[in-house]
């Protein structure tokens, strides 16, 4: 092979040459373009700085100032004390008092498992309330959460023995009864934050809740207050007393004598109203009822002589007969022919048999004897001589259909359908107590009109307020209307008291003074929506009075609900009455009445 001349075979280098070199040149290009590139870009940068800075000072500084706070600065409420509540002799029926409870800033617990194992161990915290405590001391979100609150004091300080960081103790307002459970229902209670939920509590919340005030502490990462820094102090303002028409003694004593009847006659409850004749102020309301479960009776936090409506039965005779006297239609001794039985919309479907608890055949009788002797019957006859309209207008003067001026939580005003709404037999059985429903509070003020001389006075609990100055402001006297005309109470006042005597409320009387009042039995509604048959019937037993009968001065109701209905003391005249007799004894003493110059018992009759 021939070789040309002079080149080396591909591949390779002649020996001994150096190797070739590949020279790259570059350009220097524009300096002045780089020059004002790095300009631009430093001065974008100090400028964002400078924005960055100037926001930070102006608009972005209160979230700067508030983290920085937060790491330095404690926060915690001072709590209102809430207003006291005062029987109307200055006893206290409801207070606050100092209990300790433990709270932590998490931002400063530094073992946040520890100390929430620890917190659990001694408290005896659920395992779901530690969880939440470690998750809160982990995530240090917030500077304040609860521990455990309102607990034992001693037990407050063994945790604080321990000197947990980030655990602190302060004082919370627990509230309490220092009379026990006297007038629980009527009190009601508050939530763990004192927020009223239930009776007056709730009813005045607005009230007896006061002004909040603050405390701001500063401290090192330790927890240790900053030397100089002080505390910022904001003084809670207290709320507003109460002062309740409630006697506390006579309002004990009719509880434990409610409690004690309904367990003698294995009833399933039953109230007690004791008002002011003229003023109408309530000294005491008593609620009982017994527990399906257990069998237990006892007294209920709520107010079913406020709350609870039902058929009063023949205690509505009372207001039936008014209205006939009031209008001059009959008197007491008015005579009618009254049969043994009525009989409405015969051959109908609806018919019904309206009968006399005592039975007889057709017999004359006074408007006396319909009453003494509580013929519904009776009471249907003279009642029909007046329009159903002007029969409605007085139940609905004496109080029925709408709550009390009262204003009690969730109270009912039963219900009063129109005239033009009655139905069947209903013009007639309203008349002696069925077809409208009411409330023992209203019934106590609806006879409590009768013995004021014919004026309906409002049930009044509330009597004065004491503000946070030391101020007391009594209370609006209670609202009142003129439902009768004084003959016509009188009228009655002298009928209703020979029911007493004479009639089916003779174990209401008293030995030192007249009583006038009214029995009631009342069937009560099955679940089937009618009043069952015989051997299936459910009652409730009233008695309603108010003495002394010449110039009264108290007004008592007394409801038994459903006593054992094989009894013979199912009966208002013998479930009800003779705790009427004891309740009215109660307040003799309690209220200092004066007996009766000179009464010397029923007359022989």
């Amino acid at each position: 092979m021939r070789r040309t001349a002079g080149r080396p075979p591909a591949g390779r280098t002649r020996r001994g040459a150096p190797p070739q070199v590949v020279a790259i040149h570059f350009r220097a290009g524009n300096s002045r373009r780089r020059l004002v590139a790095v300009f631009a870009v430093s001065m974008l940068l100090f400028l964002a700085v400078i924005g960055r800075v100037l926001y930070l000072q102006t608009w972005g500084s209160d979230s700067l100032i508030a983290a920085g706070r937060a790491q330095r600065v404690s926060e915690s409420v001072l709590h209102a004390q809430r207003g006291t509540i005062f029987a109307r002799d200055g006893g206290e029926l409801a207070l606050s008092v100092p209990s300790s409870t433990l709270i932590a800033n998490p931002k400063l617990v530094t073992d946040p498992t520890g100390v929430a194992a620890t917190l659990a161990s001694m408290l005896g915290l659920s395992a779901e309330k530690q969880q939440s405590l470690q998750e809160a001391f982990t995530a240090k979100e917030k500077s304040f959460v609860y521990i455990a609150r309102q607990i034992d004091d001693g037990l407050a300080n063994s945790v604080m023995a321990l000197r947990l960081a980030g655990v602190d103790v302060i004082t919370e307002a627990k509230r309490i009864m220092p009379s026990g459970e006297v007038g629980r229902s009527v009190l009601g209670r508050t939530d763990i934050d004192g927020i009223g939920i239930a009776g007056l509590e709730m009813q005045y919340d607005d009230l007896l809740t006061g002004t909040d005030g603050e405390r701001v502490r500063e401290h090192d990462r330790n927890g240790r207050s900053i030397p100089g820094s002080g505390a910022t102090t904001v003084d809670p303002v207290p709320g507003v007393d109460l002062v309740l028409s409630i006697d506390r003694s006579l309002q004990f004593q009719v509880e434990q004598a409610l409690l004690q009847r309904v367990t003698d006659l294995s009833a399933e409850g039953g109230t007690v109203v004791v008002m002011d004749t003229r003023t109408g102020e309530i000294y005491a309301i008593a609620n009982v009822v017994r527990d399906p479960e257990t069998g237990e009776v006892y007294v209920t936090a709520a107010n079913l002589a406020a709350v609870e409506a039902f058929e009063p039965g023949s205690v509505a005779k009372v207001f039936s007969l008014s209205s006939v006297v009031d209008q001059g239609l009959a008197g007491p001794d008015t005579t009618i022919d009254v049969p043994g039985y009525v009989v409405f919309n015969e051959n109908s479907q609806w018919e019904q048999t309206i009968r006399d608890a005592e039975p007889h055949d057709t017999q004359p009788m006074t408007m006396r004897d319909i009453i003494v002797h509580s013929s519904n019957i009776g009471t249907l006859e003279l009642t029909s001589q007046e329009p159903d309209e002007t029969f409605h207008d007085y139940l609905a003067d004496f109080g029925f259909g709408e709550p009390t001026a009262l204003g009690f939580p969730d109270e009912s005003g039963g219900d009063l359908n129109p005239a033009s709404e009655w139905q069947g037999a209903e013009p007639a059985t309203i008349s002696f107590g069925y077809g409208y429903t009411a409330t023992s509070l209203q019934l106590a003020a609806a006879v409590n009109t009768v013995a004021n001389g014919g004026t309906y006075v409002a049930p009044k609990l509330l009597l004065a307020t004491i503000g946070a100055d030391g101020q007391v402001v009594e209370t609006d006297p209670a609202a009142s209307h003129q439902v009768l005309a004084p003959e016509t109470a009188a009228t009655m006042t002298d009928m209703m008291t020979d029911v007493v005597c004479f009639g089916t409320g003779k174990d209401a009387r008293l030995s030192d003074m007249p009583v006038a009042g009214k029995t009631g039995t009342a069937y009560k509604v099955q679940s089937d929506g009618t009043y069952g048959g015989t051997g299936n019937r459910a009652y409730r037993a009233s008695f309603v009075g108010f003495f002394p009968a010449d110039n009264p001065e108290v007004t008592i109701l007394v409801t038994i609900d459903e006593p054992d209905p094989t009894s013979n003391d199912r009966f208002g005249g013998k479930a009800a009455a003779p705790l009427f007799a004891t309740v009215a004894t109660q307040a003799i003493h309690e209220l200092a009445i004066t007996p009766t110059p000179g009464y010397q018992g029923c007359p022989a009759g």
